[in-house]
C-alpha cells in the first residue's frame, strides 16, 4: 500500500535528471512553458494512452516518437501484446514511429520481430517486448540524427485494431474452439483472464490446455476421467469436429485456486454437468 516511483522516474532521479509529472498536458500552460524553453530535438511517448496536443507534435525537430508493442499497422491501440496473443499470433514485435493527430497511425521509423512461444502469456511475452523496444528507441534515435533512418507510411488498408480490455472478454464462450480460448486465456494475462461458472458460482480459469485427441462431449459439458477434468469446446476453423480444453489449475468463487485433481475431489464434478450455466 505504498506509493512507488516507475523505473524512469527512479532513473532520473538517480541520474540528476529533472521529472514533471503533470497531471493533464493538453491545456497544460506551464508544462507548454518549460517545454518550449528546454527545446527538445525529441519527445519520447511510451504507454501514455493519450492523444498528444499538436503544439507538443510540432516542438521537437525530431518529432514525438512512440515505442508501439506490435508491428504495425497490426494491433493499433491500448492492449496490442494481449491481443496478438488471444488472436493466436505466433510473431508480434515493436515498432518506433512518429506521432500525429491519429491513433497509432504515424509513419514507421523502424520495427522488429520477435516470436511468440505457445508458453508465452501477456506477462511473459511484455517484458520480452519492453527490452526489445528500449534497444530499438536507442538505434532509432540515433538513426535519425545521422539521417540513417527514414519514415515510412503506414498501410492504413491493413491495420487491425487491439481495443482496450473489457471485463467480458474474459468469459469463455465455448462455442469457441479449444485452440481459441487456450489463446485467450494466455493473452488477457492476468486482467480480465478466463473465467466461466460451475453451479451458479464464477469459476477463473488460471491453467488449461487445448486436447490432442477427442473427447465426446459437447460444447460447455464437462467430462470427468478419473483425476483429469475436461471441458467442451466448439471446431476448429475449416473442421467437423469438436475440440476439448483440459482444465488445468481453476478457482472457484471465494475459494483458493486449486489444482483439477482437488476441485474433484472437493467439488465432485461429474461428467455432463455444464459450464457457463
Amino acid at each position: 500500500m505504498e506509493v512507488a516511483v516507475s523505473p524512469v522516474k527512479d532513473a532520473g532521479m538517480r541520474l540528476s535528471i529533472p521529472v514533471l509529472q503533470p497531471t493533464t498536458i493538453k491545456n497544460n500552460t506551464e508544462l507548454r512553458e518549460k517545454l518550449t524553453a528546454i527545446g527538445p530535438d525529441a519527445i519520447i511517448v511510451v504507454g501514455y494512452g493519450r492523444i498528444i496536443p499538436q503544439r507538443m507534435i510540432d516542438l521537437p525537430r525530431l518529432g514525438n516518437l512512440n515505442l508501439h508493442a506490435s508491428l504495425l499497422p497490426k494491433y493499433r491501440g491500448a492492449a496490442p501484446v494481449q491481443w496478438a496473443i488471444a488472436n493466436g499470433e505466433s510473431v508480434t514485435g515493436v515498432t518506433t514511429m512518429r506521432i500525429d493527430a491519429g491513433l497509432d497511425t504515424g509513419d514507421i521509423l523502424m520495427q522488429r520481430e520477435i516470436s511468440i512461444d505457445l508458453k508465452d502469456t501477456a506477462e511473459t511475452l511484455g517484458p520480452k517486448l519492453a527490452t526489445m523496444g528500449a534497444g530499438l528507441m536507442v538505434e532509432t534515435l540515433r538513426g535519425l540524427e545521422t539521417g540513417q533512418v527514414h519514415a515510412t507510411a503506414q498501410d492504413h488498408s491493413q491495420a487491425t485494431l487491439a481495443p482496450i480490455l473489457k471485463k467480458e472478454d474474459g468469459r469463455m464462450d465455448f462455442s469457441r474452439s479449444a485452440n481459441d480460448l487456450f489463446n485467450r486465456l494466455r493473452g488477457f494475462q492476468p486482467w480480465p483472464g478466463a473465467f466461466t461458472s460451475f453451479k451458479g458460482k464464477t469459476l477463473q480459469v488460471h491453467r488449461a490446455q487445448p486436447l490432442q485427441h477427442a473427447v465426446r462431449v459437447t460444447s460447455g459439458e464437462v467430462a470427468v476421467e478419473g483425476m483429469r477434468l475436461f471441458v467442451g469446446c466448439g471446431k476448429n476453423k475449416g473442421k467437423d469436429t469438436d475440440t476439448a480444453l483440459e482444465l488445468l489449475e481453476i478457482q472457484l468463487e471465494g475459494k483458493r485456486r486449486m489444482s483439477a485433481q482437488e476441485f474433484i475431489n472437493g467439488y465432485r464434478p461429474k461428467s455432463g454437468d455444464h459450464l457457463g450455466e
